[in-house]
């Protein structure tokens, strides 16, 4: 299921608000850009000092090591088939040269596989020894099958036997070398020594066995189809090049992957603003989320300048239910970022539409965490302004489920901003949960915005339905500042009557007719008792029957 506030994102789009626009009423939408040059510049400034340096780059080598052991596992496989196919051959045709030796170098293969196969941890340098215990035994098989049979045929004074033998054996180093550079990530300065190494050695054989017996090379003379073409050598040069494209094509991907200290895992969401991130330190092995903008609104200021706020705005906050900011910066090609916790869960809207509408309890449960977390905000002098259920997570923490996350504060309004810095004639928000001020006075909201939006949260909770449905956006914003809000009791027989009021009061038009603050607010729906009737061990079992 959903991992993350994935609907921070993807929830986030911003639309240009028209008379004629048909979309969702958990949209947001936006009239036109919220800050003026002066403010931009002061948030960037902010934003600069908070730029993560390049601590400690994510080493190369963790991953070369990761690969290199699953690369081993198939390499010897592949020698323990290839060998076996071999050795079988051999037996049929009575070869039984170095019998002792083959059979300790095809079940070594087949041990190698089997170990690496396994789950037990090996270092680097053990890596290395399972390479070397692999490549080093099939080079010193084929090298003494090579001599033995060379040295045989020549007492039989056999010269096609001895060229065959010969080329036989030079192509089998080939492949050697080949296999080597295809399997094992290296560098190419150390595929060019060790694949040359390989390729020396049925040269060196070759010398050693007409130096002691010259008869193999007047035999093998008699062979005129022939070239002076140094294959293994040129198998060498080939498998290193080869490599190295490979190893760098795999740092390249691997540098994708990388984000400064982070590694990029799978993507979560994606919406208008961004794209969010499954990710982990790769010096603490964190688990974590990482939120991105994307490469096409790199060049959006107005995007750029509500990403900075939004990532400066939450770090202030440290409340249990506020979403926890972690780091943040910008890479060298300019991408910005933050890494956030990692969210197990749902997003109350995620929650509405796949189980349907809450129990009043559960409700008022959760509104009291987000009051909680909201009146943090708001005595900090910051206003959410994008209070919906898609920004509000339900997750697991510290072995308790249904722990209520406030997500997303990129529409956030600092209540110190002067009147030079306000935004004038526009407005964002999420039309279905906007109080009617946002739309009309977007300057000018307070704490009581906020509570509107919470209102109308609760109702969406407790009904499975928002407040207003209207086919486009003007008659949606119409209706929150005209239309009375319909009774939840038609809808949901059963629900509290105080609860029922709280809810009509937090949906008031007026916001002086509003709790003044999310702690009155608080107060009140404590009054009803109702959060008594859900408990995290009823949390905990509710979840536990829909393994989330």
């Amino acid at each position: 299921m959903n991992v993350n506030a994935k609907q921070s994102i993807a929830d986030s789009q911003t639309l240009e608000l028209a008379p004629t626009s048909l979309l969702d009423p958990t949209t947001e939408i936006s009239a036109e850009q919220v800050f003026d040059d002066s403010r931009r510049d002061e948030t960037r400034r902010q934003f600069q000092v908070g730029v993560v340096e390049n601590r400690k780059t994510p080493r190369f080598s963790e991953e070369t090591s990761k690969l290199l052991r699953s690369r081993l596992q198939y390499a010897a496989l592949d020698i323990w088939v290839v060998l076996t196919i071999s050795f079988v051959g051999n037996l049929l045709a009575s070869n039984h040269e170095w019998l002792i030796l083959r059979t300790v170098v095809l079940v070594s293969a087949l041990v190698s596989y089997l170990l690496l196969r396994g789950t037990r941890p090996f270092s680097p340098l053990g890596l290395r020894l399972f390479e070397l215990t692999l490549f080093g035994g099939l080079a010193l098989q084929l090298g003494l099958m090579m001599t033995s049979r060379l040295i045989y045929f020549a007492s039989l004074n056999d010269a096609v036997s001895v060229a065959s033998t010969k080329y036989l054996y030079f192509t089998a180093f080939c492949l050697h070398v080949l296999t080597y550079s295809i399997f094992m990530p290296n560098t190419w300065k150390r595929a060019a020594v060790v694949t040359t190494l390989i390729a020396i050695v049925p040269y060196a054989i070759w010398y050693f066995v007409i130096a002691t017996n010259p008869s193999v090379l007047t035999l093998a003379n008699q062979n005129k189809a022939v070239a002076p073409i140094p294959v293994t050598l040129i198998a060498a040069l080939i498998g290193t090049f080869g490599s190295h494209i490979i190893n760098r094509a795999r740092r390249e991907a691997f540098q994708a992957k990388q984000l400064l200290q982070y590694r990029l895992l799978d993507r979560l969401g994606e919406g208008g603003m961004g794209e969010v991130y499954r990710a982990e330190h790769i010096l603490l092995k964190r688990p974590c989320a990482i939120k991105l903008i994307q490469p096409g609104k790199a060049n959006d200021q107005h995007t750029i300048d509500r990403f900075e706020k939004e990532v400066v705005a939450t770090a202030k906050l440290s409340h249990w239910n506020t979403i926890d900011i972690y780091d943040y910066g910008r890479t060298p090609d300019g991408t910005f970022f933050y890494v956030m916790e990692l969210l197990e869960g749902m997003n109350l809207q995620e929650l509405i539409y796949q189980y349907g509408p809450m129990d009043q309890g559960r409700v008022v449960y959760l509104l009291l965490q987000a009051c909680l977390a909201l009146n943090e905000a708001h005595e900090s002098g910051m206003i959410h302004r994008d209070i919906k259920p898609a920004n509000l997570f339900v997750t697991k923490r510290g072995g308790f489920w249904d722990v209520l996350k406030v997500l997303d504060f990129g529409l956030v309004k600092e209540t110190s901003d002067d009147a030079t810095n306000r935004e004038k004639g526009a407005f964002c928000g999420t039309p279905g949960f906007m109080a009617p001020e946002q739309a009309f006075r977007y300057d000018q909201v307070d704490a009581r915005s906020d509570i509107y939006a919470l209102g109308a949260v609760a109702y969406f909770l407790l009904s499975g339905r928002p407040i207003f449905s209207k086919s486009n956006v003007i008659e949606l914003i119409a209706a929150h500042a005209n239309d009375p809000v319909p009774s939840l009791a038609t809808i949901v027989p059963t629900i509290s009557p105080k609860l029922e009021q709280i809810v009509l009061r937090c949906l008031k038009k007026f916001p002086e007719e509003r709790y003044a603050s999310t702690i009155d607010l608080y107060e009140d729906l404590m009054t009803t008792g109702l959060h008594e009737n859900w408990d995290a061990t009823k949390a905990k079992s509710w979840w536990s029957e829909r393994s989330p």
